[in-house]
């Protein structure tokens, strides 16, 4: 029967954490976030906290993955810490709204880009985004040394250019023409609370992702290792390229303009080159296109390892006997995102209905440390969390205030993804039963 193989690296691993991250999110979202604070340290302040979030959370899934490294990542700890059906309502939400969401957010994202050198309509834009998610599903089924490959290549792509726009930012910055003031006074929204929380919703989008690592640990050489330090190195190493990318952007920009454009990144350039918004849609198509690949990679592991539990469809925990890798399962998550493009509307909309329930098992698989710490003392523990409890309980304490926040000021969004939640509970005690009565059968031919 054929197996997994284990061929990812420290170093692919680490890109796949960091690719995850860095797709469409720090390129699209800032015209949001200067809307909702539109004041430089806040601005700043925002992308810190999503930082710190980032980089909490990391430190306490890095113990959890030493613990624990299997296939299936975040799916694992919440069912050693919760049982069978918390595990499979993450699964659940993660192919009907987490990874398929943001897979189908990053394809209009990846389409809208395009627009920069082809025309075109609503219509065109959806088509390219499938046909994208197809292709890039199809590459990764050949075999993880191929998505590997892939990972490092665009993700090593994305940094560079990235770096580039930090350093142009801060040679040509001239005061006179964007003149920067870091005064906390200014321009305050009138719900200071409740508007940095809402600009969260951006920032999380794009920091999310770097724990799709713990996904793939059972491709991983040496998981107990590799898997913690691939997390921790991907928040550090995103939460300071974002950072000072912001900063660069309103140095080549000012905030009022920011808050206007759905092509920062672009318009920044192009205050220094003419033809930077094209430079800068390369660049952008570039990282999308690496992340969605990721993303039909990492993700379907999940439903391969719930397949394997026996809570849901048994066709998914086949691997293909040729390439290694769970197909059948890829080949489903596609196929949803694909279906979202066609059912939900703005790029937006998506974020929000993604992010809300991805943070809310996150939190859940976060707090998860202390269940471990008390009754699972025996486990080995290759890492364990910096500065215990602290670290987790910040990471857990804010991302509470988010969900709380999403809950209050985007009910429609929240809800929906609430109700999908509610079905998936029915779904669990469906193929249960179905697992139980194959189990029965099967005990009854054999006592035959």
């Amino acid at each position: 029967m054929p197996t997994l193989n284990r061929k990812l690296t420290l170093y692919g691993l680490t890109m796949i954490a960091v690719g995850s991250c860095i797709g469409s999110g720090i390129f699209v979202t800032p015209a949001k976030i200067a809307q909702t604070v539109p004041n430089a340290s806040l601005i700043l302040i925002v992308w810190t906290l999503g930082g710190i979030i980032a980089l909490t959370g990391a430190l306490t899934f890095a113990e959890l993955g030493g613990m624990f490294p299997k296939a299936g990542g975040v799916y694992v700890f919440l069912k050693e810490a919760y049982g069978e059906l918390v595990a499979f309502l993450y699964g659940w939400v993660t192919l009907l709204v987490i990874t398929s969401g943001a897979l189908a957010a990053l394809g209009l994202a990846f389409a809208e880009y395009m627009t920069f050198f082809i025309e075109l309509g609503s219509t065109g834009k959806i088509m390219l985004a499938m046909m994208t998610i197809i292709l890039l599903t199809t590459i990764n089924i050949f075999g993880v040394d191929v998505s590997q490959m892939f990972s490092n290549i665009f993700t090593g792509l994305k940094l560079g250019a990235m770096l580039a726009i930090v350093i142009a930012g801060f040679a040509f910055y001239n005061a006179d023409k964007v003149p920067l003031n870091f005064t906390l006074s200014e321009n305050l929204p009138s719900n200071l609370t409740s508007a940095v929380l809402a600009a969260l919703i951006g920032v999380l989008w794009s920091f999310g992702g770097w724990h799709h690592a713990s996904y793939l640990a059972g491709e991983t050489i040496n998981p107990k290792r590799n898997v913690p330090r691939a997390m921790i190195y991907g928040a550090v190493i995103v939460t300071t390229i974002y950072i000072l990318i912001n900063l660069a952007y309103m140095m080549l920009l000012p905030i009022s303009t920011i808050a206007t454009t759905e092509r920062v990144a672009g318009d920044a350039v192009s205050t220094l080159i003419a033809s930077g918004g094209k430079l800068v849609a390369i660049m952008i198509g570039i990282s999308i296109f690496g992340t969605i690949s990721i993303y039909t990679m990492s993700a379907p592991r999940i439903y391969f390892a719930m397949a394997k539990d026996g809570v849901f469809f048994k066709s998914l925990a086949k691997i293909h006997p040729k390439y290694k890798t769970p197909a059948n399962a890829m080949i489903l998550q596609s196929g949803w995102a694909i279906c979202l493009l066609f059912f939900w509307g703005t790029f937006h909309n998506l974020i929000t209905y993604v992010t809300f329930m991805d943070i809310v098992f996150m939190t859940m698989a976060a707090a998860s440390i202390f269940i471990f710490r008390s009754k699972r003392k025996d486990l080995d523990r290759p890492y364990k969390t910096f500065a215990y409890p602290i670290i987790p309980l910040i990471f857990i304490l804010i991302s509470a205030a988010f969900v709380i926040n999403t809950l209050i000021e985007k009910p429609t969004q929240a809800m929906a993804g609430l109700g999908l939640l509610a079905l998936g509970v029915g779904v669990y005690f469906i193929f249960k039963n179905i697992n139980q009565s194959d189990t029965k059968s099967a005990d009854h031919i054999k006592d035959i």
